[in-house]
């Protein structure tokens, strides 16, 4: 039986070519186009204000008289120039005083004063060993002695005190220097330390604050507003020689307590995220990802969408779809301009409130009728046919951050909370196993609530670690970030 050679028509082929034209547009734009996603109107768009759907021919404007006005004014004299000027100076840092003398001999002659100059110096930080020495002393007429008592130490007989284990997981988890840097940088002080031995202490140190991670867990879901987000981690694995597993880090962030926390989960499935919330009831603000909709269909918990998820849709179609990209992209500024004006007033949550019901519903109702018209217009498989279907999907959550001023519009701050983790993985490559990443996962959960709360994370993990051991369990929410004091 002979094969029938069927043509494709003439609409399956401009199909083809419109596909193949966007995935052209979207390589370039990955390998030489800009990363940022801010939005510039066209210099000859149209204002930005101008919401109409109905007629769009050009008006020409009104014919305007003119006159022109000429006068003389005195000539400003030039101020004089300001003279470059710095920063003084911190107080608090360390003086260290150099006294030179003239070069002639001075002995009888008056001191008048001083020329001070300071420049800021540095020096690597310094190693030094904490000698604890503990007096013997025999008591009388008894075989007994007395001899003080050592100081709870984070690691028992260990060798780092808490201020070198600080810095180590600082440097590792804050500023995303791996293990075998940081034993390359003690090498050169001249302090020879296996890698071996640092995994220990990062080991170690996670098991004595894991109290602290398991009572920010119970913080956390105390709230009634929640963001969730994930970020993929690679993981070494035993049970597969040679490959990398692809774990995810759920990252869950109360933006009106500032509150950060970090689960690790060894899949991007819905298990992770609906046992994590099991109890949660409140409003819960995420992406379009269909883990979180067994989580959003319990009674009690209502869903939020994110704008800046569906405008980045948008962002994406300017190359194939200009025309339709650019208005959309105008709106959604619109929208995201008010949220500046509201954060820079530092209203409260009430003003933001009646800020959005006086300004953004007009808006809001143009783009959902705009997208109602125009997806009956575009192919659905086609880059501006998915940002207009992605966001009629997701309409319903979108425009619930306009019923409560409490509401972001977009979750933004928790991918703030994630970028660690990005330029983390970007130096360190991988976990050494999923236990490895679960720690990870405790460590960024202190470390992002102490950014979140001006906490400095060096300061606050060698408090913690020195002290942690000898502290009431049932008082060890005092020692998570947003409640830490400084002693």
């Amino acid at each position: 039986m002979e094969s029938v050679n069927i043509k494709p028509t003439y609409a399956e082929l401009e199909t083809e070519v419109l596909r193949l034209r966007e995935e052209l547009a979207n390589l370039r734009r990955l390998i030489f186009g800009q990363k940022r996603e801010r939005f510039v109107p066209a210099a000859n768009a149209a204002p930005q204000l101008q919401m109409g759907l109905g007629d769009d021919r050009q008006v020409a404007p009104p014919k305007v008289e003119t006159e022109t006005i000429t006068y003389t004014r005195q000539k400003a004299t030039e101020a004089p120039k300001k003279l470059p000027s710095r920063n003084p100076i911190p107080a608090h840092l360390r003086r260290e005083e150099v006294l030179i003398e003239p070069a002639e001999d001075v002995t009888g002659w008056k001191k008048i004063g001083a020329d001070v100059t300071e420049e800021l110096e540095y020096q690597p930080g310094e190693l030094y060993v904490k000698r604890y020495v503990r007096p013997k002393y025999a008591r009388p007429e008894s075989d007994g002695v007395v001899v003080g008592t050592l100081p709870t130490r984070p690691i028992e007989k260990g060798l780092a005190g808490p201020g070198l284990i600080a810095h180590v997981l600082g440097s590792k988890f804050v500023d995303h220097l791996p293990l075998y840097r940081q034993r390359q940088q003690f090498r050169r002080q001249g302090v020879e330390l296996s890698e071996s031995t640092l995994c220990g202490w990062v080991e170690s140190s996670c098991h004595l604050l894991l109290p602290l991670y398991e009572a920010q867990r119970h913080e956390l879901l105390q709230t009634s507003y929640l963001m969730a987000d994930e970020t993929p981690i690679r993981v070494l694995d035993s049970s597969q020689p040679g490959r990398c597993h692809l774990g995810y880090h759920w990252v869950y962030h109360d933006p009106l307590r500032k509150l950060a926390f970090f689960d690790y989960q060894a899949g991007r499935g819905q298990e992770g995220p609906a046992e994590m919330l099991n109890d949660f009831t409140g409003h819960l603000q995420t992406d379009g990802y269909t883990a979180y909709e067994v989580i959003t269909a319990r009674p009690g918990v209502i869903a939020v969408g994110c704008w800046a998820h569906g405008r980045r849709y948008f962002d994406k179609a300017q190359d194939s779809d200009p025309e339709r990209a650019r208005w959309m992209l105008s709106q959604i500024q619109q929208l995201y301009h008010f949220e500046r004006c509201a954060r820079e007033a530092q209203m409260s949550h009430e003003q933001r409130y009646q800020l959005r019901q006086e300004s953004a519903p007009p808006i809001v109702a143009s783009i959902k009728s705009w997208l109602d018209q125009q997806g009956l217009q575009v192919l659905p498989k086609s880059t501006i046919g998915k940002a207009i279907g992605y966001m009629l999907r997701q309409w319903p959550k979108l425009e619930k951050y306009l019923t409560d001023g409490r509401l972001e519009i977009d979750n933004n701050l928790i991918e703030n909370a994630i970028r660690p983790v990005a330029l983390g993985r970007k130096n360190y490559l991988f976990a050494g196993s999923h236990d490895g990443a679960r720690r990870a996962a405790l460590i960024y959960t202190l470390v992002a609530t102490a950014k979140l709360h001006g906490v400095e994370p060096f300061a606050y993990l060698k408090d913690v670690l020195g002290r942690i051991a000898d502290h009431p369990h049932k008082r060890v929410a005092e020692l998570l970030p947003q409640n830490w004091r400084r002693p």
